[in-house]
């Protein structure tokens, strides 16, 4: 029987973001939203990553939400990183992805002394999928841990389909050759190179980083994801179903984003000041301007990002597009300026050379369509805004969310080959 105490105990939730943009946008989102229900709510991160979602924690805080943010730091020197490379989009190389992760599991013993010393005593942890040493920790503690994936339900379902049926991936012939996703509400085709990396990795240092995801995936309490039912409903249906009714859907949790400064600085402090960017857009036609970004972290290589460029010149039409500190950034800017790309396009095209207030431009009437890397966040922001998406996805998740905008949301259209 619960005792009176324990009944009026305020709830405390430990959040864990994993550190990368695409993966804290939404767990600040969904601390924001637990602690207007009540919820004390505290958030573990490392100085730089808590830099970036500084003002608008701080905003919640003044306006009277318990949230608190706890800095631990990030052991990038004993995992051979440089001083500062504490967020995927930080890395120089993706050689350095596999420290990166070591890194992060060195994390396990300072959070544990965290949670050993915090008061009142977690009631949840809610932990990303890339963090599996929360899991050692809620079980040390006996806290229960729910897990979140920045996926939507189609993924999920996908990824457990597959881990189920190995032997699919196993005997195709090529990376290249398409097989069909069995026991699918829809028919539904992919390549190996297309379904998410966790899903059909080697042995090596990556297939252990992925196991440990796997096993903590499948001893969390459950999971919440960044969706909600009308958009998916079979897929919801299901994955709830697999998650032994464990699975709820909170999403789109971007629309607690009602002020346009948390619009703004969604994820980080916009490059482009608030005022400048909506008085070009107030100046364009109603659905006219084309949205181009392809995420924080772009592998694209030079000679196609030359001609995108080209190519939103060639169409006549006005267009934002959006260039973040990818590994190509420098090379791409400076053929802006030597090519006179930039002054050829002055009067129609607003380049924004690093973060970019996404939800406010996509909310905006001059916005008629969105070219979109199909990370899930870009998708459902897209999506909740109305427009049609233009897809073009580069690694992980991306595939499988274009596979649910174009084929079976009819959403979108494709920008690419239908296959790889």
């Amino acid at each position: 029987m619960v005792s009176e105490t324990t009944k009026s105990s305020p709830l405390h939730f430990v959040l864990f973001p994993f550190m990368a943009q695409g993966h804290m946008i939404p767990m600040v989102d969904i601390a924001r939203l637990l602690a207007q229900r009540g919820v004390i709510i505290t958030i573990v991160t490392t100085p730089h990553n808590a830099a970036r979602f500084k003002n608008v924690l701080n905003r919640a805080i003044e306006s009277g939400l318990p949230i608190n943010l706890v800095q631990v730091k990030f052991p990038y020197l004993e995992a051979g990183l440089q001083e500062g490379q504490e967020n995927i989009d930080s890395l120089d190389t993706m050689e350095r992805m596999i420290p990166f992760f070591k890194a992060v599991n060195f994390l396990e013993e300072p959070v544990q002394k965290l949670i050993e010393e915090m008061n009142p005593r977690p009631s949840c942890l809610i932990s990303d999928f890339c963090l599996p040493y929360t899991s050692k920790i809620a079980k040390k503690f006996n806290i229960p841990k729910i897990l979140f994936h920045g996926m939507g339900c189609f993924c999920l379902l996908c990824m457990h389909v597959l881990r189920k049926n190995r032997e699919i991936l196993d005997n195709l012939k090529s990376d290249k050759e398409l097989f069909t996703v069995p026991d699918f509400p829809d028919r539904v085709e992919f390549t190996r190179t297309q379904v998410p990396v966790e899903t059909y990795v080697p042995a090596g240092d990556w297939k252990d980083i992925f196991d440990g995801m796997v096993e903590a995936n499948e001893t969390s309490y459950g999971v919440i994801v960044n969706s909600f039912q009308e958009l998916e409903p079979a897929y919801a249906k299901d994955y709830k179903e697999v998650r032994s009714g464990k699975a709820w859907t909170i999403g789109p949790v971007s629309l607690c984003n009602k002020v346009g400064a948390d619009k703004a600085e969604r994820g980080n402090k916009s490059d482009i000041d608030q005022d400048e960017c909506l008085k070009w857009l107030d100046s364009k036609k109603h659905g006219s301007v084309l949205y181009v970004c392809l995420g924080s972290i772009c592998n694209l290589p030079l000679s196609q990002l030359k001609e995108l460029g080209l190519g939103l010149e060639e169409s006549q039409r006005p267009f934002i597009w959006v260039i973040r500190g990818w590994e190509k950034y420098k090379e791409l800017v400076e053929w802006f300026s030597e090519s006179g790309f930039e002054d050829r396009i002055q009067d129609r095209g607003l380049l924004i050379k690093g973060w970019s207030p996404q939800m406010l431009i996509l909310s905006h009437p001059s916005v008629g369509g969105f070219l979109t890397h199909c990370g899930w966040n870009s998708t459902l922001e897209g999506i909740t805004a109305g427009l049609p998406l233009l897809t073009w996805p580069l690694f992980a998740d991306q595939f499988c969310n274009e596979k649910l905008v174009v084929e079976v949301l009819k959403a979108g259209v494709r920008s690419g080959l239908n296959s790889l």
